[in-house]
């Protein structure tokens, strides 16, 4: 059973989609819920932190009693930026993958190296090796979907951005749907619907679609996401908001 670490890539695609007048908010943290047709299985959270010329974003997801009694899972995902140099967060510099799913265990890390355009791919658990050539503005999935959180999105367009995805360096697009209200945490909302067209390891590996619901104004909250599964279907509910000053 592939899980969690997939909702963690979906949870990354929730923090997109913020029109290019606003302005981003440090720090910020989201939390979610995690159900599976319908069954709450866990939560998550993001958050944004910065400290001098260095961003920090840490995702972590953890399983609740019901599953950890057969599944325990415990991930954690962190990525860092240099706020002094690109596009908001900045420019990417770590990335430290480290998950532990039912007997699976995982420990990953890149290292950006910009100005050589080279990304050192390092599996600390196998030995696996590979250096990557990557274009100067590549960043990686997590960093990339704060760096589009703050375009302007407009229904029918499909921005995209240079992202690393492990050991691929590729371009990828996120289509703007449609406008749709409805009830969340915050109330009753106006919301935009993106799609995200990345397809990561994990519970979402080659299942296609993913739907993303962000509050239709300034803020561009991502209240909810939702994706099908081998089995059903994994939704991602916000349940808190924490912003930024």
């Amino acid at each position: 059973m592939k899980f969690i670490y997939g909702v963690m890539m979906f949870l990354v695609l929730v923090t997109s989609g913020v029109p290019a007048s606003a302005a981003p908010k440090v720090p910020e943290k989201l939390v979610y819920n995690l159900s599976w047709t319908g069954i709450s299985v866990g939560t998550a959270s993001q958050e944004i932190t910065e400290e001098g010329a260095t961003r920090k974003i840490v995702s972590i997801a953890r399983s609740n009693d019901w599953l950890s009694t057969f599944f325990p899972v415990e991930d954690r995902i962190e990525s860092s930026y240099d706020s002094s140099r690109g596009n908001f967060p900045g420019q990417a510099r770590h990335y430290r993958l480290k998950t532990r799913e039912g007997s699976r265990h995982r420990d990953r890390e890149i290292f950006f190296e910009q100005e050589r355009g080279v990304a050192r791919y390092r599996d600390n658990l196998s030995g696996d090796k590979a250096d990557i050539d990557i274009p100067l503005d590549t960043i990686d999935v997590y960093g990339s979907f704060y760096y589009i959180r703050y375009l302007r999105l407009e229904v029918g367009k499909s921005p995209t951005v240079n992202i690393l995805d492990s050991k691929r360096q590729r371009r990828i697009a996120v289509r703007v749907l449609r406008k749709e209200r409805i009830k969340t945490v915050l109330g009753e909302v106006d919301t935009i619907v993106i799609q995200p067209l990345v397809a990561s390891e994990g519970v979402f590996e080659g299942k296609g679609t993913v739907h993303i619901w962000l509050t239709d104004d300034e803020r561009r909250i991502p209240v909810r996401a939702r994706t099908k599964v081998t089995v059903g279907s994994v939704t991602a509910t916000l349940v808190e908001w924490i912003p930024g000053k």
